[in-house]
């Protein structure tokens, strides 16, 4: 240990002979701990709040989704998907048929997205386990699955035989024949209303895979996308090199990130201006420990004369300093941080902290890349302050 480490491990634990030091000291330390703790706290909040809400996206996209990389359709064949379904990393496929339609019933008309899939679906997505009325499709049938918005806005009861749900497309032949109907029109009865979020119960609903091609008129080797559940020991970057090996240039796969590039970016960007915020109350916070070193140097005047006339230096003086307030920072965020983890994974494992309003907790998650970015940024801020305020320490 040097010189310079033993005499600021010494001003950290001992006491001062002025009380107002003392007390500058501990406000100081007091401050650090209270704001490295809510910058823990407060970024923890957010992942969690980030995990809640990309629960809801991820229950409905697939790990990967392989698109055509121009145009609107693939041509897969039963063989292409059956190898495609062999690669090591992939556990299940799906093909899929998606078209924006307008509905009709019984006087209440709305534009929607129906989604075409096969009775393999349900091994890349459960989506039979999101139906919260009813029950999921039959195959071969005319039955839709419509989301609660859809359904509310268009008063659908699941089972209603009275009428039936008109789901048209404009022809893609038609002619200009003012007399002739512009849209092919298919009869669906909804035997299920799914529940997932607002945006998404609002924009789709299922049916089967051969319902779809029949109204959408696609050849059987043609579909809008393939979807694709993996392994958890999957390599994405070898995955995905099998899959364009194997389907060509010309389609393009997406992971969940970019299919929801919108999503991540507005999340990404709300999590760096909280980051921010509270970094800068971090800030505010250390110009107490400014203040207290300040003192410190007042205080230990007396003590740096003798010890300038012992043969230290006025640099290794600085250095005890700068020293000190790194001891106050170390101790300071350390209690902030094991304070702050103990607050966070009590409320992760047994909630006492709800939404207000509701039963719900409050979501929070403890990760190990918000106590990196904590102590780094406590670090780095707390060098930069006490180097500034260990400059007037001269004898």
């Amino acid at each position: 240990m040097s010189v310079a480490l033993k005499i600021a491990w010494r001003y950290f634990f001992s006491k001062s002979g002025q009380t107002v030091i003392n007390r500058i000291n501990a406000i100081a330390l007091v401050v650090v701990v209270v704001a490295t703790a809510a910058l823990m706290i407060v970024l923890s909040a957010f992942s969690g709040l980030k995990e809640f809400g990309l629960s809801f996206s991820n229950v409905f996209d697939p790990d990967y989704r392989v698109v055509a990389a121009q145009g609107k359709t693939i041509t897969a064949d039963s063989t292409l998907l059956i190898e495609l379904q062999k690669i090591e990393e992939i556990e299940a496929v799906s093909g899929i048929l998606e078209e924006k339609v307008f509905l009709s019933f019984k006087e209440k008309n709305q534009v929607a997205y129906l989604k075409g899939v096969g009775p393999e679906y349900l091994s890349v997505i459960p989506a039979d386990s999101l139906v919260a009325i009813g029950e999921w499709l039959v195959p071969g049938t005319n039955t839709i699955v419509a989301g609660f918005g859809i359904g509310a806005d268009m008063d659908l009861g699941v089972y209603d035989y009275s009428a039936f749900l008109n789901i048209s497309i404009p022809k893609k032949n038609s002619s200009d024949n003012f007399n002739q109907n512009p849209f092919f029109t298919q009869q669906a009865i909804t035997i299920g209303l799914y529940q997932i979020s607002e945006d998404i119960d609002n924009k789709y609903l299922f049916c089967s895979l051969d319902f779809a091609r029949d109204l959408l008129q696609y050849p059987k080797n043609q579909f809008s996308s393939i979807e694709i559940k993996t392994k958890r020991s999957a390599t994405p970057k070898v995955m995905v090199q099998k899959i364009t090996d194997l389907l060509g240039d010309s389609v393009v796969v997406k992971n969940r990130i970019q299919l929801n590039t919108a999503l991540y970016k507005m999340l990404n960007t709300e999590h760096l201006a909280i980051y921010l915020i509270f970094t800068l109350v971090l800030i505010i916070a250390l110009f107490n420990l400014v203040g207290a070193l300040i003192m410190m140097i007042l205080d230990k005047k007396p003590q740096m004369t003798i010890l300038r006339a012992m043969g230290m230096t006025q640099k290794s003086m600085r250095h005890t300093f700068f020293l000190l307030g790194m001891l106050i920072i170390l101790f300071g965020g350390g209690i902030g941080i094991f304070i702050s983890s103990i607050v966070i994974l009590i409320q992760q494992w047994n909630p006492f902290i709800y939404v207000p309003g509701t039963s719900l907790p409050y979501p929070v998650i403890w990760e190990f890349e918000n106590l990196i970015l904590v102590t780094t940024t406590l670090i780095v801020l707390g060098s930069v302050a006490s180097a500034w305020a260990s400059r007037g320490a001269k004898s």
